[in-house]
């Protein structure tokens, strides 16, 4: 079908830079990790019951926030959002204790909980089924920019400046993205600068015009069907590995290397440059299998096969001799999370109708916020263990391990739970 006009498209870049700026501000904490341990005094365990803050209010928010956009639309969703996190981000820079920061992560997870409903919910207003895993494909991979460029912003920001500026700095972008949603973004019902061709393609989905938006789903309902279920774990035991990466992997580079932030920047980015090409490559392949006559169904697990198995090298980490070595499979296991994550997200809207895709991702976010609560527990218990009965090293050794399983694992769960992915009946 020939459409005229991409509005759409700039509907993704202003997901893209939202997603970006999310990022850029959870992974602030994690750069700056061994010198705020020195600041406030942390063991390993201090430091994984701060991340665990954050998990929870992230656990919880994104319950929240999965019905209230659902409920109050994409547009306002994004602005109570944005505010809430850009402050609380701001807000790390005044904190005294470490109580203080905990309940200043706290408050950024609640926050920025509110993302990834309204940016799935927005992509499943925006575009029919067989563009939607390239364009979440597209603004995920925000997620890897700000980890590329990160690193060394931060670091500079850290020297140059101190750790207090390096919070303020980056939780101050926030409110100048909040303009540009202001102005350019509304749903395509109300958007005065679309097309009607591309209105059209947009709404090419029949199955999706025929549903009841006037009908309210209620939690039980969803937590019956089978297809939630299958969203809900393969969140569960595939988003904690991406957590592992944020927090752990330039910690991971300076223990294991004897490397300092600065010195570890070009690895870490390296790693998150790798996974953003992952997550783009991973949302168009799922994409052009549909396109060249796939079922949907046969397209998306294809594809999330593919990646899960993708992973599974991070296992030989332990074996490498050298800092580019270990970047290499890292790399690889994080593009192909991401790759996994641009379909895996496409998922909800595949199985269910656009009134519900919001409170769905809410509740399968939650779910991966959950295991994101209780794996950097595992973490910190076996960091401290091996810290010191022997060496940190083998510690990391024995989570990659974990995180080499996790995705065949929930690959083979959400097909057990729903082999075709039927559309939901709601």
């Amino acid at each position: 079908m020939q459409t005229k006009g991409n509005y759409r498209w700039i509907v993704v870049t202003l997901l893209f830079f939202a997603t970006t700026i999310n990022y850029l501000d959870r992974q602030v904490i994690g750069l700056l990790k061994d010198d705020l341990a020195k600041q406030f005094n942390w063991s390993e365990k201090d430091y994984s019951n701060i991340i665990m803050a954050f998990s929870t209010a992230y656990a919880l928010g994104l319950l929240f926030f999965g019905r209230l956009v659902d409920k109050i639309g994409t547009k306002l969703g994004y602005i109570i959002s944005l505010v809430i996190w850009s402050v609380s981000a701001m807000m790390h820079a005044v904190v005294k204790t470490t109580f203080g920061l905990g309940v200043a992560r706290a408050a950024l997870g609640a926050g920025e909980s509110g993302n990834f409903p309204v940016a799935i919910k927005t992509v499943a207003e925006w575009f029919p089924k067989k563009d939607r895993a390239f364009a979440t494909g597209i603004f995920n991979s925000g997620a890897n920019v700000a980890a590329i460029i990160g690193p060394p912003l931060i670091a500079w920001i850290d020297t140059r400046y101190g750790w207090q500026d390096a919070f303020l700095w980056t939780g101050a972008i926030g409110f100048i993205w909040l303009i540009f949603w202001a102005i350019f973004y509304d749903i395509p019902a109300k958007q005065k600068r679309l097309s009607k061709p591309e209105f059209d393609y947009i709404h090419s989905d029949e199955q999706d015009i025929v549903t009841d938006a006037s009908k309210k789903v209620r939690w039980a309902q969803l937590l019956g069907i089978r297809q939630t279920w299958a969203f809900i774990l393969g969140k569960f035991l595939t988003d904690p590995v991406w957590w592992f990466y944020l927090f752990w992997i330039p910690s991971y580079f300076n223990t294991t290397y004897g490397f300092n932030i600065s010195k570890s920047a070009i690895y870490v980015s390296t790693i998150y440059l790798a996974s953003s090409f992952g997550s783009i490559l991973g949302g168009y392949l799922s994409g052009w299998f549909i396109k060249v006559g796939w079922p949907v169904y046969k397209a998306r697990k294809t594809a999330m096969l593919i990646f899960a198995i993708c992973v599974v090298p991070i296992v030989f980490v332990q074996y490498t001799s050298g800092a580019w070595a270990a970047v290499g499979l890292v790399s690889l296991g994080a593009a192909a999370h991401q790759a996994w994550s641009a379909n895996i997200f496409t998922t909800a809207s595949d199985m269910f109708p656009k009134k519900t895709v919001s409170s769905v991702v809410g509740v399968g976010g939650m779910a991966g916020s959950v295991g994101g609560i209780l794996f950097p527990l595992l973490i910190g218990i076996i960091l401290d263990h091996f810290k010191r009965v022997s060496s940190i090293t083998v510690g990391y050794n024995i989570i990659f391990i974990i995180c080499g399983i996790a995705y065949l694992l929930a690959w083979f769960v959400m097909h057990l739970l729903s082999p075709t992915m039927k559309k939901a009946e709601i």
